[in-house]
């Protein structure tokens, strides 16, 4: 037996856009009527024939969520915080009647390879994206696709919060970062380094401004010295550790440390053996299991944020031109998680 044909196929047979195929299929009324009777010939040409779950969103009938299953990391560290998503996704979804289908891609083109297979197929109505990043590919491809999505994280680059392209919920790291920075400038320390990604991640400088911001206001030091306080590095333990030592060996000392993740925060602890006050962030098992203070994003509230998304007003797609007074996006704030600290830590020197 052939291949089934695709909306890809009906598209091609008609002479017209797969948004326009799917018009027919779901709003035919909206698609002029010489162009709805090509697009239905195709159709019976070709014995094409919907899956059900390429239903609207919207009508909470049969409804699948594809989502793309991220590569363990190295350290085994930050990729826990979009497991711990996935899980809250899941769970909650199940509670809505909704399905998840998991997917792997191994980068931004492979991914986009499978939202054409599966809104091919119809297998599902919605996608959610993670770890959004500048010039996100995958954005603009399923927003000319006319694909239904919400991204877990901001569209970084664009004018996200008055005129956005899409829907997204986030953690407010800046807010995150700056409570932890303001925490430790109320325990009496005032030289607080910053140990980050480097720049141009989105939300890595999203982070850093936090900090930025808290040490502004509140340690008394200038700009060129809070220059010499902060150094930057890829994610991972060692690559934190290696960091740190590069940061001690700038002029003065430092009194404290905020970090933009966990996996860098466990690597400054092991070069400096605890003798400073360290926070890291996502506040993954490792932070608890170890006793330093990290920043926890809220996962159980970003789920729902997404999940709201696609399935209330706005089904998961940005019309300009509708009256539509629910919020496009949802920026929840995280909660600092403070902690005396590790009590034996063996140095990485």
């Amino acid at each position: 037996m052939g291949a089934q044909p695709t909306v890809s196929d009906v598209a091609i047979a008609a002479g017209v856009s797969r948004q326009t195929v799917s018009n027919v299929l779901n709003s035919p009324g909206v698609v002029r009527p010489e162009t709805r009777k090509r697009v239905e010939d195709a159709i019976t040409d070709l014995g094409y024939r919907p899956h059900a779950s390429a239903r609207r969103l919207r009508t909470q009938k049969s409804s699948t969520i594809g989502i793309r299953l991220d590569p363990i990391t190295t350290d085994g560290i930050s990729g826990s915080i979009l497991d711990r998503f996935l899980h809250a996704l899941t769970e909650q979804a199940d509670r809505k009647n909704l399905r998840m289908l998991l997917f792997t891609a191994s980068g931004p083109e492979d991914e986009i390879a499978q939202f054409r297979r599966l809104s091919d197929g119809a297998d599902v109505d919605a996608f959610v994206l993670t770890s959004t990043f500048h010039g996100d590919p995958r954005t603009e491809w399923l927003i000319d696709h006319g694909q239904s999505f919400v991204t877990f994280g901001r569209p970084w680059g664009i004018d996200d919060m008055a005129d956005p392209q899409h829907l997204w919920v986030d953690v407010d790291g800046c807010h995150g970062l700056r409570e932890a920075t303001t925490h430790l400038l109320g325990t009496g320390a005032r030289r607080i380094g910053f140990l980050g990604w480097p720049a141009g991640s989105g939300t890595g400088d999203d982070r850093r401004r936090g900090w930025l911001e808290a040490m502004r206001e509140g340690s008394g030091l200038d700009d060129a010295t809070l220059a010499t306080l902060e150094v930057s590095a890829e994610d991972g333990v060692n690559f934190g550790a290696d960091a740190m030592r590069r940061l001690e060996k700038a002029p003065g000392t430092i009194d404290a440390l905020v970090c933009t993740s966990d996996s860098l925060a466990l690597g400054a602890l092991m070069a400096t053996g605890g003798r400073i006050p360290v926070i890291g962030y996502d506040n993954t098992p490792v932070a608890a299991s170890i006793g330093f203070s990290s920043v926890e994003q809220p996962l159980d509230e970003v789920a729902a944020g997404v999940l709201e998304l696609l399935t209330g007003a706005h089904g998961g797609k940005v019309d300009r031109n509708a009256s539509i007074a629910d919020p496009r996006h949802r920026l929840v704030a995280p909660r600092l998680v403070v902690r005396d600290g590790p009590s034996v830590l063996a140095s990485g020197r």
